[in-house]
Formats: C-alpha cells, structure tokens, sequence
C-alpha cells in the first residue's frame, strides 16, 4: 500500500510540480527550505488548492484524477496546523466531538476516547481553549484530527510556535501516535531534531519539486544529497536493548554492526529505539584501537567519499551493512589512504538516544 502524488499547482510566480509515492504507514517528513513549497503540497493533498490539477491516490482510494476531484469535506482525512484554531465558544470535549458528526459509527477506527488517552487531555476535557497552555491547545488539536478516524493525518509544523519546553512536551505524544495507530501521516517540519526523532520516510523538496525521496537512514546518509554534506550530518541507526549494566548503570544496545553502549535507560529487553550519530563525532583508525576512552567501536568498510569544504571530508561507512557517516581532515584521509572498499574501524565519540 502506497501514497501516489502527481500533483501541480500554479500560483503567481511560484510552481509546485511533484511526482513522488510514499509508504501508506509510519511518518512521512517533508523537508527543505522555506519557501520550497511544502505547505502548498500538503494544502493540494487535502483538497484545499482547488487549483491544484495531477493524481492523488491513497491506498487503493482516488482522491483526484483528471476527470474526478474529491471535495475536502469528503476527504477522510486529519489536517493539524500550526496554530491549533480551536473554536473558543466549546469546550475541549466539544471540539473533540465536532468533527465526529460527518463520521458514521461504522467508520470510526480511532474511538474518542482512545484519543483522548493517547494525546493524555482528559483533566483538560471541560477547559475552554483560553484556559489551556499552548502545548495544551496543540496536544487538544491532535486528538480532534484522530478523532474523525482519518485514513491520512496531515501535520503542518505542528510544533512551530512552541518553545523549547512545550516541544519536548508533545513529542512523546507524537511518538506514542507512531507505534499505537496504523495511521500513515505527513509531516512538515523545519527541525532536523523532529524529522530525526520521528519520521520514517524523508521527502526533500527544492524549489516546488521534489528532489529526492526514501527511509530517513538512507537519504541522511547518500553522498549525493546535501543532508550528509551539512555541519550537523548526521546518521540514524535501529537498535535492539541487549541488556543493562547496573554495575556501570550502562545499557548496551544492539544493531547488524556490533553493540553500542549508552548510559543506563530504563528501556524494556528487546525492545528498538533510534540512535543518532553525529559525522563529526566519529573518527576512523586502522586499528581497533586497545588504551582508548571510546567504548563504541565498529569495524566498518569506507563506501563513498566526498570533500567537504576546502579542509574536510565525508566518509560513508558500511558497517555491518549499516551506512554511518564520519567527518574528517582531508589530510588524515590521505595519512590512513582511504578509498572506497578500504576496512576501517569507526569510533563513535558521543551518541544520542532519541526514541
């Protein structure tokens, strides 16, 4: 099951023109400058650019074809924005159940209630929407889009005007709505943290186009994107919890490459989280190194390069098939004679766990 998209819209000097098809599950980012078109994408995919003229099909539904158009309010979709543009006269439980009215029983596959519990507003149900924080507010506008039990979740920078605090607030919410409902969603964000932590599937858009599309691994990671040529590139990596250490409140963590080991984390055995390594956080040596302080350390074989400035380079490395990215000098490059097919070992300095 797929999300085909061929859609085009003119709007006075600006052109979006895509062609792409993405998973119908997990989180789709879309991604790029400001400007390049990501709002006006996801607004044609709801219906709301009626102008908008292509193909829209998701899963085995048409949406929109040369000769048919499904209205918005047809549409069985969630649209989350930026604001969460609640109605101020009802209650948090009254707009929770205003969207429900279009939606005949037969059709909910996301209960009110289940809603509510995922998004955790049931304390907030009688508060009007002038009483609540603004994490409050988008945390409310979440739950109304899953409560008309889209078979699409539309999420316009859904965090962007919120602080720091607030962010970290509803990420977890955002990441429980990923691994308890099969609802595939699209995402557009600026932060390269919640693209990261969250999305499965990475769409790069440039200039009302698509430039590139695949799993957020590998297009992080592809010599010929510019994400892996930029001061944060960075890797992402699935791993297994192994085990825990008490005794150096450790945890190890497992992947096809060998084993990392991160501070103790109150993680379930067996369980999968996501690591990010930052390139500039690895370094290389020809010998797995013995007297050293870096505990995580992995043989890898070099993949591609690609210069990086006038002093740097950026090396993809294989290891155990898992590509990983390293950022060094041009001259040690040269010193350790790397070159595609070249065994290395790479040693990850710091990393991150983010789910």
């Amino acid at each position: 099951m797929s999300i085909q998209i061929r859609l085009k819209l003119e709007k006075e000097a600006f052109v979006l023109d895509t062609a792409v098809e993405i998973p119908a599950r997990g989180i789709t980012a879309l991604f790029g400058p400001s400007g390049c078109g990501k709002t006006s994408l996801l607004r044609a995919i709801a219906g709301l650019e009626t102008d908008a003229r292509g193909f829209l099909q998701v899963g085995e539904q048409v949406w929109q074809n040369d000769a048919f158009f499904l209205p918005p309010h047809r549409r069985p979709l969630g649209y989350v924005f930026q604001e969460a543009s609640l109605f101020p006269h009802l209650s948090v439980q009254g707009n929770l159940e205003y969207g429900l009215k279009r939606v005949p029983a037969i059709q909910r596959r996301v209960s009110l209630e289940q809603a509510i519990d995922l998004l955790d507003i049931r304390q907030l149900l009688q508060r009007k929407p002038r009483q609540l924080s603004g994490g409050e507010r988008q945390r409310v506008a979440i739950a109304r889009a899953l409560a008309v039990s889209p078979q699409l979740l539309l999420m316009d920078e859904p965090l962007a005007a919120l602080d720091a605090h607030r962010k970290q607030e509803i990420l977890p919410h955002l990441e429980s709505l990923h691994a308890r409902l099969d609802i595939p969603v699209i995402y557009v964000s600026h932060s390269p943290d919640e693209v990261a932590r969250l999305a499965d599937h990475l769409v790069l858009m440039e200039k009302g186009g698509i430039s590139a599309s695949g799993p957020i691994e590998d297009m992080l990671t592809r010599m010929d994107l510019p994400l892996a040529k930029g001061s944060d590139a960075e890797a992402l990596i699935e791993a297994r919890v192994a085990e825990h250490d008490d005794s150096y409140a450790l945890t190890y963590l497992d992947f096809p490459g060998g084993r990392f080991t991160v501070a103790r984390k109150d993680l379930a055995i067996g369980s999968t989280v996501r690591l990010r390594i930052i390139a500039r956080d690895v370094s290389l040596t020809l010998e797995r190194q013995q007297n050293t302080s870096i505990l995580n350390i992995f043989p890898a074989i070099v993949d591609d390069m690609a210069p990086t400035g006038d002093s740097q380079v950026t090396v993809r490395l294989l290891a155990g098939g898992v590509p990983l990215l390293s950022r060094i000098t041009r001259k040690s490059a040269t010193l350790l004679q790397l070159q595609p097919g070249r065994q290395v070992y790479a040693q990850a300095k710091s990393v991150a766990l983010l789910a």
